[in-house]
C-alpha cells in the first residue's frame, strides 16, 4: 500500500467532526478500486456514508487534478436537473491529509464498468445508452450564466485550446516516441476547425463507467468525475462518449469496437447522435470528425499521464504501469478512423 492509498484518519476525523457535527466518532475510510486520477474514498460513520475525493500527492501537471473545480461544478449543478452527488465541503488546507480534498454524498446505485454491458439482457442495453444520451443532452442544455458558471472556462476557440492543451500534457508526460502519435498530432494541428460559437458546460470524461445508475430503473442517479469539466463545444463530449463504440475491449481499454453491436443491442453512433439531437432540439452536430480524432488523442494523452505518474509513484490505480501499452494502439485506431495510413 502506497501513500496515495491511505488517509490520515485521525486528522481527517477531527476536521470532519468539527464541520459535519452529525458524524459519529468512529470514521472509517476505504479506497475505491476504480479510478486512475484523483484517489477516491468511501467514508463510513455509523450508518452514514460519504465520499472523499482528494488531489494525489507529489508533483503534478499544471491545472491537473483540480478537485476544487469539481466541487464548484457539483455545487452549480445541484440546482439543475443534471444528476450529481451533493457537495458537502471543500478543504483547501494541505495540512489535514496532505492534499486538497472535498466530501460529497454517497449515491447508492449501479456502475456499469464495461460498455458492452454483459450483465444486462440484450433488450435493456439500449436503455442504458439512451439514459446516458438524455443526461448528456440535459447537461449541455444548462444555462451556464444562470448557475454561476459563466466564467468556468473561456468561451470560444475550444477545439484549438484543447488540442494545444493535450499536446502540451502529452509532451510533459512523454516517455517514448511513437510514430502514430506524432502523425495524429500533425493531422489535428493541420485540421483545426473554425469556431462556430457553440458553448456549453462540458463534462470532459463522459463514459458509462462515470455514471451511477438507479438500482431499480435505467436512469442516471449521479454523474461522477468532473475533473476535466469546463466550458466548451458540446460535440467534444458526445464524440468522447461515442469513442467507446470504436475502441476494442481489452484489459486496458473499454470498448465494443471488436463486437457485433447490433447483436449486443448497443445503439450505433448514428443512433446516439440522432437521439442526442432530438433531446436537445437541434438539427445536427458540427466538427464530428475532428472531435472524434481529438477524443482518441486525449485518451492517449491521459494514459501517458497515468503512466508517468505511476513511474513517479503517484498513480492511484495499481494497473497504472500497464496503461502505456494503450497509447500507440489508440492513436493507430484514430488514424484508421481518419482513413490515414497508420
Amino acid at each position: 500500500m502506497t501513500w496515495v492509498d491511505t488517509l490520515d484518519i485521525n486528522s481527517l476525523s477531527k476536521y470532519l467532526r468539527d464541520r459535519l457535527p452529525d458524524l459519529e466518532d468512529d470514521i472509517q475510510a476505504e479506497k475505491f478500486a476504480g479510478g486512475q486520477s484523483n484517489p477516491t474514498f468511501l467514508l463510513t460513520s455509523g450508518a452514514r456514508k460519504l465520499v472523499l475525493r482528494r488531489k494525489p500527492p507529489g508533483k503534478l501537471l499544471k491545472s491537473a487534478h483540480a478537485v476544487d473545480r469539481e466541487f464548484r461544478v457539483l455545487n452549480a449543478l445541484s440546482m439543475t436537473e443534471v444528476p450529481v452527488a451533493k457537495p458537502l465541503l471543500l478543504c483547501e488546507d494541505d495540512n489535514v491529509i496532505g492534499s486538497m480534498f472535498f466530501v460529497m454524498s454517497f449515491e447508492d446505485g449501479v456502475v456499469y464498468w464495461d460498455p458492452a454491458l454483459p450483465e444486462l439482457p440484450r433488450e435493456d442495453r439500449r436503455l442504458v445508452y439512451s439514459a446516458m444520451t438524455r443526461t448528456l443532452a440535459t447537461l449541455h442544455s444548462v444555462d451556464v450564466d444562470t448557475v454561476g458558471l459563466g466564467d468556468f472556462g473561456r468561451k470560444g476557440g475550444y477545439f484549438d485550446r484543447q488540442f494545444y492543451r493535450w499536446e502540451k500534457q502529452y509532451r510533459a508526460a512523454q516517455t517514448s516516441d511513437y510514430d502514430s502519435v506524432e502523425r495524429l498530432i500533425a493531422w489535428l494541428g493541420g485540421n483545426l476547425p473554425e469556431d462556430d460559437g457553440q458553448v456549453g458546460l462540458i463534462h470532459g470524461d463522459y463514459r458509462i463507467d462515470n455514471a451511477i445508475f438507479h438500482r431499480d430503473r435505467y436512469e442516471v442517479r449521479a454523474l461522477l468525475d468532473w475533473e476535466l469539466s469546463t466550458l466548451g463545444h458540446p460535440t467534444a463530449d458526445l464524440a468522447y462518449f461515442c469513442m467507446s463504440l470504436r475502441l476494442p475491449g481489452s484489459e486496458l481499454v473499454s470498448g465494443v469496437g471488436m463486437l457485433d453491436r447490433e447483436e449486443l443491442g448497443v445503439p450505433s453512433e448514428e443512433e446516439i447522435i440522432r437521439d442526442y439531437c432530438g433531446c436537445r432540439g437541434i438539427d445536427g452536430v458540427s466538427d464530428w470528425t475532428f472531435a472524434l480524432a481529438l477524443s482518441f488523442f486525449r485518451y492517449s494523452s491521459i494514459a501517458q499521464g497515468i503512466y508517468s505518474r505511476a513511474l513517479a509513484g503517484n498513480a492511484s490505480n495499481r494497473n497504472a504501469l500497464n496503461v502505456i501499452k494503450a497509447v500507440e494502439p489508440i492513436c493507430r485506431l484514430a488514424l484508421e478512423t481518419l482513413d490515414i495510413d497508420a
